[in-house]
């Protein structure tokens, strides 16, 4: 071939070349703007990950997947949850609660990672709309990792809820399964003696991740000795018990975890001796203020505890956001956070008898932190435990599922400006009507409203929130299961799912290639 021809050939590919970028970024300046217009469109696809529900043989699991009818998404698609493999962090078994995990392979890949036969899919959706339940008894449930694409993707939930009868972390622990992501904050972690948490990191993908964990008490960071540099095989779950990170004994930590290659879900397991245990959702972002919504009125005990990631100390207003408007703790109106130190502060049983929520907005300049709040109801030996994340506003569009005939409490906070919402039950898992209702919170309250059911409920069913009109809407949702005389509970929030993403509108111009 000579020289002409290659001159011709590269200059045919040079302009097709530009003639495809100048189709996607030229602006057409002889006509009407419409690339700063964006059509709003359903996701194609979404990935959650579920961690190791218990290592407990007492534990009964139930799974539910659900995703919400969404416009424009076609006729295809599918959503399978498969099971991963659970590695041990220490090799040594963790039946009882304290010592790591045992290595259970269930899944693809191993622990170097080499692929093995897909496992069979343990959960396939069958329609939108309608809710999708699966139990499963004792430890050996392994963690989960799922996709749904076409029309199941926009707005897939899955939740997981374990009970557990009796041992360290006893009661209801419920979670819903997270989207991998590189980088999430746990404000209310423990490594005290009387706790066993655990950070679970689930790898969805075919090659390895490779993440850090750092701790952060009332003093600082604490030193860690095995945090840096932890590799999670593929398709696996990665259960890293926090007490061996590091030497001190802390009630209140904020956990770090930070991927610096792949991706990873993450989320806490946090189990008390005396006091049961729950699953610790990740913070919303670092943001300069925050929303804790939906505090059971029957608390005991409520501890706020944050952090300010940042280099500069952080000083917030404390307020909660009753029935009746926005009041002010006793004695607990402003916390003040120095930068890389964990705050916590006990609030008691502030809500005398009323839902909810904590509002954090800072006194004068921003600074960003994370928060959750402990949360303990029952007396005595009945006492159980639940954690409330910071979360992301309702916004368009939220689900929460697992929802029970008896024991299931919707809470819903416009903490800056009225909203008006729109809450749809779906049909149950296993027969029953969708049904919807309208409700309107006032400016700075909370209100425990009276979710629809489905007519002719058989077993569990979805709570889909979509806001209407006015300010911003934070929602959370509370299932009750008295076991033998203990208050369980577990509590999930009801952040924007994320359902559709914004796509510019692009026009063919050639006229970059006569400039």
């Amino acid at each position: 071939m000579n020289r002409t021809t290659l001159s011709l050939i590269a200059g045919a590919t040079a302009l097709a070349a530009v003639t495809g970028f100048a189709a996607v970024t030229s602006p057409d300046t002889s006509a009407p703007d419409t690339t700063a217009t964006a059509a709003e469109l359903p996701v194609e696809r979404t990935s959650l990950t579920c961690p190791t529900p218990s290592v407990s043989d007492l534990a009964e699991t139930t799974y539910t997947s659900f995703t919400p009818v969404t416009k424009g998404t076609g006729s295809d698609g599918k959503a399978e949850l498969r099971p991963a493999v659970t590695e041990s962090t220490d090799g040594e078994d963790a039946k009882d609660g304290k010592d790591g995990k045992t290595g259970k392979a269930s899944g693809k890949g191993d622990k170097e990672g080499k692929g093995e036969k897909e496992a069979k899919a343990f959960l396939t959706a069958k329609e939108p709309g309608k809710p999708l339940a699966e139990d499963v008894s004792g430890s050996d449930s392994p963690a989960l990792v799922g996709t749904a694409d076409g029309k199941f993707a926009p707005g897939w939930t899955v939740q997981q809820t374990t009970e557990v009868a009796a041992g360290t972390g006893r009661g209801l622990l419920g979670a819903a399964c997270t989207a991998p992501d590189t980088d999430f904050w746990f404000p209310g972690a423990s490594t005290a003696a009387d706790r066993t948490d655990y950070v679970h990191l689930v790898n969805p993908d075919d090659s390895a991740a490779v993440v850090d964990i750092e701790l952060y008490g009332r003093d600082g960071a604490l030193e860690t000795t095995t945090g840096e540099g932890i590799t999670v095989a593929p398709h696996s779950d990665d259960p890293v018990l926090l007490s061996t990170l590091t030497t001190e004994k802390l009630d209140n930590v904020t956990v770090h975890v930070s991927v610096r290659s792949g991706r990873v879900g993450a989320s806490v397991q946090a189990l008390d001796d005396k006091l049961g245990g729950d699953w610790l959702g990740a913070s919303v972002d670092p943001a300069g203020s925050l929303v804790i919504p939906g505090i059971p009125k029957d608390a005991t005990a409520v501890r706020l505890i944050a952090f300010a990631p940042g280099d500069a100390d952080a000083d917030l207003k404390v307020r909660l956001a009753s029935p009746t408007g926005q009041i002010t703790p006793a004695g607990n109106e402003t916390l003040h956070l120095k930068a890389g130190m964990t705050g916590a502060v006990d609030l008691g049983d502030v809500m005398r008898g009323e839902p909810g929520s904590l509002v954090l907005t800072p006194t004068g300049r921003s600074v960003p932190v994370v928060a959750a709040v402990r949360v303990v109801r029952g007396k005595g030996a009945g006492q159980e435990t639940a954690f409330i994340p910071a979360t992301r506003p309702v916004g368009t569009r939220a689900t929460v599922v697992d929802n029970r005939a008896k024991g299931t409490t919707l809470s819903l906070t416009a903490p800056f400006g009225a909203a008006e919402v729109k809450v749809t039950a779906s049909a149950g898992s296993e027969g029953g009507t969708p049904a919807t209702k309208s409700f309107t919170i006032k400016a700075g309250t909370t209100q425990q409203v009276e979710a629809p059911v489905p007519s002719g409920l058989k077993g569990t069913y979805a709570l889909t929130v979509e806001s209407v009109s006015g300010g911003e809407v934070h929602g959370a949702r509370t299932i009750t299961d008295a076991q033998d005389g203990v208050s369980a509970f577990t509590v999930q929030t009801l952040p924007d799912d994320r359902g559709t993403v914004a796509v510019p509108k692009a026009d063919q111009d050639l006229s970059v290639l006569q400039q």
